[in-house]
């Protein structure tokens, strides 16, 4: 008897080891995201301030030696693709996040996978230009085709006809090659992230050691304008994507705000990936929700499209 119970213990514990171990079910764990960036709640000061906490005990003499390490770059200002290579130089860049910044109305962040600098940066914004220029014409058909002349009807029309415009200021910003990246997801050693982050453009660089893989990471880096305490997730959702010396697989896709997709061509690694959308810090533009979108589609004959962003900030 006591050897029976001596070898059900034996079996017991190695299920355990084998299920937490790696390739085990411990790891295939949904919940096991790792996070990045500014949480809700927090302030945008203390985030800053814990991020240089976090490098300066990164780079200590004293303590223990680090490898290269993922770290999420913050700028202080909106940039444009030709400024990224001094700005990241010495690093491995592996995704970079814009948003075009209009005064007067919320846009969406695109995440775009980078292999090179400053092209494939170039080639994302030219790529989420397509997907503005076809929100635009989406937001345009609705506005012309919702019939009736009820207060609310008047108010659809005019909230499409808002958003249209919008997704055209966007893509005309993205074909110019605005000044539109705010963050950069980097892979460098200590030391090289201790010196991008004293460079002039540079806002913070949160070192994360804790990453061992980007496909199970969410990425949430502060907008330039903000400061205060962020009040709302501004996603619940992983940011899938590989580093860019072994990219392999096609290009990541980029979600807009009604659910389009696009493709870079850049030949850049990931899985399919979704980005935060993030809020100006202006009075926002009014969005129609889900529910009037699918009446519109709806009264317009055309089939209901869920939409693919991500809650706003």
């Amino acid at each position: 008897m006591t050897g029976a119970a001596l070898a059900a213990t034996a079996t017991l514990v190695l299920a355990v080891a084998w299920a937490g171990g790696p390739g085990g079910r411990g790891d295939d764990d949904p919940g096991d995201v790792v996070r990045v960036g500014v949480v809700e709640g927090q302030t945008v000061g203390g985030y800053l301030n814990s991020a240089r906490r976090e490098l300066s005990m990164l780079t200590d003499p004293s303590g223990p030696a680090a490898g290269d390490t993922w770290a999420l770059v913050s700028l202080r200002d909106y940039t444009a693709p030709g400024q990224l290579a001094a700005l990241l130089a010495d690093a491995a860049v592996a995704q970079v996040y814009a948003r075009v910044p209009l005064p007067d109305a919320r846009t969406q962040v695109s995440l775009i996978p980078v292999y090179t600098m400053p092209a494939d940066v170039t080639t994302g914004m030219l790529d989420a230009a397509l997907v503005r220029d076809q929100e635009q014409a989406d937001y345009s058909r609705l506005e012309r085709s919702l019939p009736g002349e009820g207060q609310r009807e008047q108010r659809l029309r005019q909230t499409y006809a808002t958003a249209a415009r919008t997704a055209a200021r966007e893509a005309a910003a993205y074909r110019e090659g605005c000044s539109c990246v705010f963050a950069a997801v980097i892979r460098a050693a200590p030391a090289t992230l201790d010196g991008i982050a004293s460079r002039p453009g540079v806002r913070a660089v949160d070192p994360a050691p804790e990453v061992r893989s980007l496909d199970r990471t969410e990425f949430r880096p502060p907008l330039p304008e903000e400061s205060g305490t962020v009040s709302a997730e501004p996603s619940a959702t992983p940011v899938p994507t590989a580093p860019p010396d072994v990219a392999t697989a096609p290009s990541a896709r980029l979600p807009s705000s009604i659910g389009i997709i696009v493709t870079s061509a850049s030949p850049s690694a990931g899985e399919p990936a979704s980005a935060p959308a993030a809020g100006s810090s202006a009075e926002p533009v009014d969005v129609p929700s889900e529910a009037e979108m699918s009446t519109a589609h709806a009264s317009s004959g055309a089939p209901s499209q869920s939409s693919g962003a991500e809650p706003e900030r």
